[in-house]
């Protein structure tokens, strides 16, 4: 890869802004509403205010539509702002087609108070080139509201940008103290030589494209830098631009491959290089995903290995990987099938999933999944029992457990630190070979006696060493109790909201679509099933709900819940009287969905606003992509727009997150939220406006510039955590495959003790929530999902003292 005649001539193809036009946004176009196809509907003009000659009336019934023909001048997404106006005290939603297809179900059009109180509702969606069809399609009895136009905007899908505070930074920092920056800052890089920034570019096609660096040079020198696509250097000017907040653009000519591409800008004096903005890449960037693989199979199984082979998937420029799921972790990566899948654990049931990726990172949907179960480990000689275990440094939430080495023929791989009352591991040291010293987390004021279990290469285990002498855990407060059943019957309850006055709470089934009723007392009633959700087989369907703050079930009787759907993942709200749920709108949608990695958790904050947690949707480019509503977590009003104040006018609020669960506020109204990892790490975050929490960088902890790190991290058999609440500025983390309830204890905006209680006790812990106006909390076990062991679930109360 070469820059064509770069070395004879840079000024032959070295671009200053303003020499060169760069592509951009075409002026919004007006589509009068009275000049579109109007079915059951009338045009008039007895309400002052509107545009052009008048307004359409649509009939009172549901599919009185509208359909405007818009002219799109390229390809592209499609900014689409619909003015309206709803004089009614009811929602008036409308289902948006485009061409044909839904990209709105049910979009709210909300009163606005008269008949004259015109407002925008604005949506995006993919347009073609040439004609497009745009209908508004009325979703209720009531019809449309009254439309006075349709403005649309085309964003031609002719260039891509990429963030340099989501490059790879090598001796540089990002920054957001000179304003006029895109994105979320910039790269300020080390006043040295070599200091660089790499962009990863995808392309849809091979062929000569610009790319166009932003970039401010405050000082009064040149800050020449080496720009080598993949791996071909030149250097280019980055001259002075007369201030740190005066921003400017080079551009040169780069002969780009399909698909995967690295830029990389290298800073080549001693001055470093200049602040950088972003990359902007001219031609269109490969954004289509690869087909789904087909059903895999396994054959071919051992103990500790299978073969797994599926039908291939497709793609434009071609499949370069694929990767293999259990359940919601990767536990391997193959170029094609078939693939030998070793290191398994013996006689153990694996849900294996296959999921494509192309040379631009971009990943398909799930394979359906396969269950296979390997073989018992063969015979062989367990290892031998650790020597008995000595207790020391005993606190009232740890205390630190050594032991003697076990010796096995196939080598010990992993020891098991084990409560001798009830066989429950309170902890997993692995390693070749592991430590013999571990420090446990233990219960307060409880008597321990502690063994240690062997674990070889062939998943065998010894007999458990000789117990160690008792000790008791000191005491401390903020302890959950001994839990009482509130109620049982669910089927996979994902989420608990309560009603203000306390009273009682709202439950939701994921994959059954219901929505339960449940007082104080236990008393369980059905009040409605959520309209348009589908399951993932996976982690998809009926998720987070959560009560408007000023819900009183007469004047104001919002409940929003999250769900996936046809499209993607979406938040809707219905009508909830106290007795019944009604109607649906949908208020944000364009939110990917896959198998796994959904999200799904909703909570409206101290400050009015709704806060959602979405997945990445197993699309790990979408974590630090700010144009992305995945791996985020957003803030909106309850019309589903971004909230005043948001760290970058969109709904973003934090990005850089692979899965968030948990959504609480401690008594200082700081947010904290949990986050199952990929297969190493799970965390608990404290959530800062516009901050990245890493991912894909970074599992766990990292000291990659522009990252913030977890306040406390769990290996992923510990947690796998979901649900929170805080209760006396303690916060309580469900595990999942974990199986207990992690008890965090906050010290400001730190940690200061972890422990676990319930340890194996319940099954799999996800709902996890606050009673109002009580220390105590209710927390829910999902032991009937795909992962579980098929028990149905229950809702349990727990006082914490």
């Amino acid at each position: 890869m070469i820059f064509s005649k770069f070395g004879a001539c840079i000024a032959a193809c070295l671009l200053v802004l303003g020499t060169t036009a760069l592509p951009s946004a075409a002026a919004p176009t007006r589509y009068e509403a009275e000049n579109a196809t109007i079915s059951q509907g009338v045009v008039e003009s007895n309400h002052t205010g509107f545009s052009g000659t008048g307004f359409v009336n649509g009939d009172n019934v549901a599919g009185s539509s509208l359909e405007w023909t818009v002219n799109a001048p390229s390809a592209g997404t499609g900014t689409l702002a619909f003015r309206y106006a709803n004089g009614t005290t009811s929602d008036r939603p409308s289902d948006i087609s485009v061409n044909g297809t839904t990209v709105a179900a049910a979009r709210s059009f909300p009163p606005t108070g008269v008949w004259t109180g015109w407002t925008t509702v604005t949506l995006t969606a993919p347009l073609t080139a040439g004609p497009n069809t745009i209908r508004a399609t009325a979703a209720g009895a009531g019809g449309n509201p009254n439309f006075d136009y349709l403005d649309v905007e085309v964003q031609s899908a002719g260039f891509t940008d990429y963030q340099a505070e989501n490059a790879t930074i090598s001796q540089g920092v990002v920054e957001s103290n000179h304003a006029g920056f895109t994105g979320s800052g910039f790269v300020n890089y080390d006043n040295l030589v070599g200091s660089y920034v790499e962009f990863s570019v995808s392309a849809a096609a091979a062929g000569t494209q610009g790319l166009t660096f932003r970039f401010a040079n405050g000082t009064t020198s040149d800050r020449p830098m080496a720009i080598a696509v993949n791996g071909t250097p030149a250097t280019v000017s980055f001259p002075a631009t007369g201030a740190w907040t005066t921003w400017q653009e080079v551009t040169v000519n780069a002969a780009l491959n399909a698909g995967a591409n690295t830029v990389r800008a290298t800073s080549t004096t001693a001055g470093g290089g200049p602040n950088l903005d972003r990359l902007r890449v001219s031609g269109p960037g490969d954004t289509e995903k690869p087909t789904a693989p087909g059903q895999p199979a396994c054959s071919a199984i051992a103990h500790d290995a299978l073969t797994l082979d599926w039908p291939p998937s497709t793609d434009d420029i071609g499949v370069v990987g694929y990767d293999v799921f259990h359940q919601g972790q990767q536990i391997a990566t193959a170029t094609a099938p078939p693939y030998r899948l070793t290191g398994l654990t013996p006689d153990f049931a694996y849900q294996l999933s296959v999921f494509a990726r192309d040379a631009s990172g971009n990943v398909s949907l799930s394979s359906p999944e396969a269950d296979c179960r390997t073989l018992p480990a063969p015979a062989d000689d367990p290892p031998t029992a650790p020597g008995q275990p000595t207790v020391s440094a005993v606190q009232a939430t740890s205390a630190s457990v050594t032991w003697g080495a076990s010796s096995d023929d196939n080598g010990v791989r992993a020891y098991l630190v084990r409560d001798h009352a009830t066989d429950a591991v309170l902890a997993t040291v692995t390693g070749t070979p592991p430590a013999t010293t571990a420090v446990v987390p233990l219960e307060c004021a409880r008597t321990y006696q502690v063994h240690v279990v062997a674990r070889d290469g062939a998943g065998r285990l010894s007999n458990p060493s000789p117990p160690s002498a008792s000790f008791t855990t000191g005491s401390c407060g903020t302890v959950p109790q001994t839990p009482t059943s509130v109620a049982g019957g669910f089927d996979i309850p994902w989420d608990v909201s309560w009603a203000p006055d306390g009273t009682y709470a709202l439950v939701t089934e994921r994959d059954t679509f219901r929505v339960f009723k449940v007082t104080t007392s236990g008393t369980k009633t059905q009040v409605g099933t959520v309209p348009n959700v589908q399951t993932t087989d996976g982690e998809g369907g009926l998720m987070g709900l959560d009560f408007s703050p000023t819900w009183n079930g007469t004047t104001d009787q919002e409940v929003f819940f999250m769900h996936t759907a046809s499209e993607g993942n979406r938040v809707a709200k219905m009508n909830f009287n106290g007795t019944a749920l009604s109607g649906y709108a949908s208020i944000l949608q364009g939110i990917d969905k896959n198998r796994y990695h959904n999200g799904g958790r909703i909570r409206f904050g101290p400050d009015g606003h709704l806060y959602v947690a979405t997945g990445d949707a197993q699309q790990t480019s979408n974590a630090p992509d700010l144009d992305s509503l995945n791996g985020k977590i957003l803030r909106v009003t309850k019309s589903g727009a971004a909230a005043p104040g948001n760290p970058f006018g969109t709904r973003v609020y934090s990005y850089g997150h692979r899965n968030p669960q948990g959504l609480a506020w401690d008594s200082a109204g700081r947010l904290w939220s949990s986050e199952l990892g990929n297969s190493s790490r799970d965390e608990l975050n404290l959530i800062l406006p516009g901050r990245n929490y890493g991912w894909p960088t970074c599992e766990g902890s990292c000291s990659v510039s522009g990252m913030t790190n977890p306040k406390h991290t769990w290996s992923t058999a510990e947690a796998s955590p979901s649900g929170i609440a805080i209760v006396n500025n303690t916060v309580f983390v469900g595990a999942l495959r974990g199986q207990r309830l992690w008890r965090v204890v906050l010290d400001g905006e730190n940690v200061s003790t972890v422990n676990a209680y319930f340890n194996g006790t319940y099954g799999r812990l996800r709902a996890v929530e606050k009673v109002p106006g009580a220390a105590a909390i209710w927390f829910g076990t999902t032991n009937s999902d795909n992962n579980g062991n098929g028990s149905p679930d229950t809702i349990r109360r727990s006082a914490i003292q």
